[in-house]
Order: structure tokens, then C-alpha cells, then sequence
């Protein structure tokens, strides 16, 4: 009797998210009447508008991708051999991007760094762009250091490090070439998480004035009928894609380990 009242709530739960989608799916299919067909990807594929804001959201993922790695993981091994005493902090500075709206941040941002101000970085492309992958770094900071976190407490960080330095490695030997290798199905859990944050991602990028992902999927919301569903299913798979990925690359990696 239990079992089968578990396996009717999971099926209610499925019911309850999946019927959305198949019917989000079924919409973006009838664009022309009275058959399926794919011609609402058709047009949003065909669009220059859809190709620029995307490639351009994919850029700024990948950007942020590395930025992040290159912030957080030396901060958490440094943290995590050297300063345990500072982790509770930094795990609280880490969670602020999700206490704090984006929104609040992207007016800090554009009151800071106006044309007027003394770093006038939204005066050039170059700036703007600058602030953008910031404020995606911040995004995705709770995510990409509690993965990196977790991938470091499954390794024995202080014997590591010590091993290599007594065979004269140095600060960046150990991290590129001995912790990296061991966290790096931690780092790309984050770098997926953080790539589906960015793809879509609307405010920071629309009060920036950003040609991103983000924004045109509202503009077309706004404007079409059947196309703002096609967009809606891409950025769903590539959504799932990205955890599917993740799945992958951990099994892949335990299949690896146990083979050794």
C-alpha cells in the first residue's frame, strides 16, 4: 500500500512538470495549421538577431566559466589548507548573490560606474562587457564554490600538497597540475550549472543593454506568437543538456577511478 502511494505521488509529480512542457512542445509544433511542423524553428534559427544574441551568450558563459575557475579555485583550496578558520565567511559571502536581487546589483553597477562617475566603464562596449561577466561570476558563485568546495573535501588536500612540495613543485604546479585533475568533475558541474545560468539570464543583461540570450527570448515573448515557445524548448534542452552532462562526465569519471 505505501509503495504504491509513493509511486502515485511520483507520478502525480511527473504528470505536474511534464504536462507543461509536452503542451510548451506541442505549441512551438503548430505553427502552421493543422500539422506539425518545425516551421517556428525554422524562422528562429533563420533570425541574425537569434545567431548574434546567442553566439554572444555563449561567449560570455564560456568567459565566465573561466573567470569563475580562476577565482574560486584558488580561493577555495587556499581557504580550505590555510585558513579553515575563514570558511564559515567566505561560504556566507558566497551565498549573498541569492539574498541580494540581481537587480539591485545591476543599479549598483550603472550608479558606480556611469560615464560621470570615476571609472566610467558603461561609457565603452568594452567596459559594459566587463561588468556583465562580473555580474554573471557573481550569479553563479554560490554554485560554482559549493561544487568546488565539495570536490576539494573528497580529496586529501593538506598530504597532497605537501607530497608536491617535497618533490619542489610550486604554488601553480599544485594547483594546475595536482588539484585541478582531482576536482575537475566538481569544476565542470559548476561550469555547467554556471552555463545554463548565463544562456538565460535576463536583467543584468537588459539594464546593461547587452545583446544577450536573455533579452531577445522577452522580446520575442513580447512580439510573436509561436516562436517565443521554440526559444523557450532550445533553452530547456540546453538547460537539461547541461545536467545530463554533468551525469555523464561524474559516471564516466567513477567508471574511470574503479577500473583503476
Amino acid at each position: 500500500m505505501k509503495r504504491a502511494a509513493a509511486w502515485s505521488i511520483l507520478l502525480v509529480g511527473m504528470l505536474y512538470f511534464i504536462l507543461p512542457l509536452v503542451g510548451m512542445v506541442e505549441f512551438s509544433l503548430s505553427m502552421k495549421r493543422g500539422v506539425y511542423s518545425f516551421e517556428a524553428y525554422r524562422v528562429v534559427f533563420a533570425d541574425p538577431q537569434f545567431r548574434q544574441t546567442f553566439s554572444y551568450s555563449v561567449l560570455m558563459a564560456v568567459l565566465t566559466i573561466l573567470f569563475g575557475v580562476l577565482l574560486v579555485v584558488p580561493t577555495a583550496f587556499w581557504v580550505r589548507l590555510k585558513l579553515p578558520g575563514l570558511r564559515p565567511y567566505v561560504e556566507f559571502v558566497t551565498l549573498l548573490p541569492l539574498v541580494i536581487p540581481a537587480i539591485v546589483v545591476v543599479f549598483g553597477y550603472i550608479r558606480l560606474y556611469n560615464t560621470s562617475s570615476w571609472l566610467p566603464m558603461t561609457g565603452s562596449v568594452t567596459g559594459t562587457n566587463l561588468l556583465l561577466l562580473f555580474g554573471y561570476s557573481m550569479l553563479s558563485l554560490p554554485y560554482m564554490y559549493r561544487a568546488i568546495d565539495t570536490g576539494l573535501r573528497t580529496i586529501d588536500v593538506a598530504t597532497l600538497t605537501e607530497a608536491a612540495q617535497s618533490l619542489g613543485a610550486g604554488w601553480f604546479t599544485i594547483l594546475a597540475k595536482i588539484i585541478m585533475p582531482n576536482v575537475l568533475v566538481a569544476v565542470l558541474s559548476g561550469a555547467f550549472v554556471t552555463f545554463a545560468i548565463v544562456m538565460g539570464e535576463f536583467t543584468l543583461a537588459a539594464l546593461l543593454d547587452r545583446p544577450a540570450f536573455g533579452p531577445y527570448l522577452q522580446l520575442m515573448g513580447a512580439n510573436k506568437a509561436y516562436e517565443p515557445f521554440a526559444l523557450s524548448t532550445i533553452a530547456f534542452i540546453i538547460t537539461w543538456a547541461c545536467m545530463g552532462l554533468i551525469q555523464l562526465v561524474t559516471r564516466l569519471t567513477k567508471h574511470d577511478k574503479a577500473a583503476r
